[in-house]
């Protein structure tokens, strides 16, 4: 079942779809690009929200009013973008935000310099909640980190989130294309957050990607639904 890791298709509630007319386009161009099932990720920033849960109240309100129009899409399935902060493992409820039914925690790291904890905090949650975390966007990072932070981070016990947009790009391609030769655990997310300069592109996946590789992306979700 084609699998979008990553999307901000669920309305008024971060810098995604705005309302649900741009949540239905968004989703019915998903459709038409094969995808199956979409993984609704609004951002989660710790410093900005009041609790997980006061979050979790939101996402429902937005999820419920997307699905009060028609539905134009199989599966969405409720997660987060957890922003990686200092302290985000001792968040109270942090683990209600992994993927829904799974084990898959999405995080992302703050743009900047590589600090080490950065790793601290992912490895504390992994521990702590039996989460197995996905990294957003890791390709994005290649301009931040030395060779050697990468290479650390690659040794996580993580699954790798790739944006299609990176296919586009022959300095982040290239990386792609070696992080899919290693073979660490890799999943595939459009990121999409609206129709226009971030619009759904499991078009490009499709051309750019090795046909194997969509494949062990759409069956990772399933290897982490919760026994």
């Amino acid at each position: 079942m084609r699998t979008d890791y990553h999307c901000h298709v669920l309305p008024e509630i971060d810098d995604g779809a705005k309302n649900t007319d741009m949540s239905v386009q968004m989703l019915e161009m998903l459709h038409g690009q094969g995808v199956e099932r979409v993984t609704a990720t609004p951002h989660f920033y710790a410093h900005r929200e009041k609790s997980v849960r006061r979050f979790l109240e939101k996402r429902q309100q937005s999820y419920d009013k997307l699905m009060s129009c028609k539905n134009p899409f199989g599966e969405l399935i409720l997660g987060a973008e957890v922003a990686v902060e200092h302290g985000i493992s001792e968040l109270e409820g942090i683990e209600r935000l992994a993927i829904s039914g799974t084990d898959l925690i999405l995080l992302e790291f703050p743009y900047g310099p590589y600090a080490e904890w950065m790793s601290e905090e992912i490895y504390n949650i992994s521990c702590e909640y039996h989460l197995t975390p996905v990294i957003a966007h890791i390709h994005r990072y290649i301009g931040y980190y030395s060779r050697s932070e990468m290479e650390h981070i690659l040794k996580t016990n993580a699954v790798f989130q790739i944006n299609n947009e990176a296919f586009g790009s022959f300095r982040e391609k290239r990386f792609v294309k070696a992080l899919m030769k290693s073979g660490v655990p890799v999943v595939f997310g459009s990121d999409s957050h609206n129709m226009s300069g971030r619009r759904p592109n499991f078009d490009l996946l499709a051309k750019k990607a090795p046909q194997e590789c969509i494949e062990a992306s759409d069956m990772m979700l399933d290897k982490y639904l919760k026994k």
